[in-house]
């Protein structure tokens, strides 16, 4: 099942996706004619890991990891599905990264890696913007607009064996599987959740197949995860770039 969330002139509603429409509590709501979608969750944090596929410590000339490496993204990172991306003034660098996500659904700490698929809501889509020309992870990867997160939640998926591929203007740039993960997801909450308390909508990404790289304003960035769906956005035009 998918759920999803919408901005509507009322405040944000939640429910089930389906064919462009959402069904609440209180009422059906049309994607586009009501609102436009947001993310699929609140997080309090986006914990995202890398260096988790093998080519991709290959092209990136990084050694391999003992244990999961990880960063972490803030709430005010998040994009939603279908807005543009900024590109900020302080680099010319800017790169994609396509990630599948898994949303937690209840505070829990120190899962076992049998016990995580009861505390995940569901999985999402993210693409890793990096300004890969500043210093350290908190300034490449933390900048306001560096998580597109979306479109909805799929709450029926088995992570471990899910085809994924990125496309830049209608040509793909990655294509890989999520059984190439070094680490797989159950790992990796069972990993995280042994150092952070997990709040409900808190999102974990599981890293980027090889082949991350440069986008320019006016690009389209679409990532698929078969069995989720697509994250689509474009990279904001040079005369729309976000002042610092």
């Amino acid at each position: 099942m998918r759920r999803a969330r919408l901005l509507t002139p009322d405040g944000p509603v939640e429910g089930r996706y389906e064919a462009g429409r959402i069904e609440t509590e209180n009422g059906t709501y049309e994607v586009g004619r009501d609102g436009r979608l947001l993310p699929p969750c609140d997080p309090s944090a986006l914990y995202c890991v890398g260096r988790n596929f093998a080519e991709t410590l290959e092209q990136m000339e990084y050694d391999r990891p003992e244990e999961p490496d990880f960063f972490i993204k803030p709430p005010t990172s998040l994009l939603a599905h279908g807005q543009p991306i900024p590109y900020p003034e302080f680099t010319d660098e800017l790169t994609y990264a396509g990630e599948l996500v898994a949303v937690i659904d209840r505070r829990c700490r120190d899962l076992e890696p049998e016990e995580v698929p009861d505390a995940v809501r569901g999985y999402t889509v993210m693409n890793d913007v990096d300004a890969l020309d500043q210093q350290g992870r908190t300034a490449r990867k933390a900048f306001d607009g560096s998580a597109p997160l979306g479109p909805w939640l799929e709450t029926d998926l088995d992570p471990r064996n899910v085809a994924m591929h990125t496309g830049i203007d209608g040509e793909t740039r990655q294509e890989a599987n999520t059984e190439l993960m070094l680490f797989d997801p159950d790992e990796i909450v069972s990993y995280l959740s042994r150092r952070f308390t997990f709040r409900p909508g808190d999102a974990v990404a599981f890293g980027s197949p090889a082949n991350p790289g440069v986008i320019e304003p006016g690009n389209r960035i679409e990532i698929t995860y078969e069995g989720v769906g697509t994250l689509a956005n474009e990279v904001a035009d040079a005369s729309r770039k976000q002042k610092s």
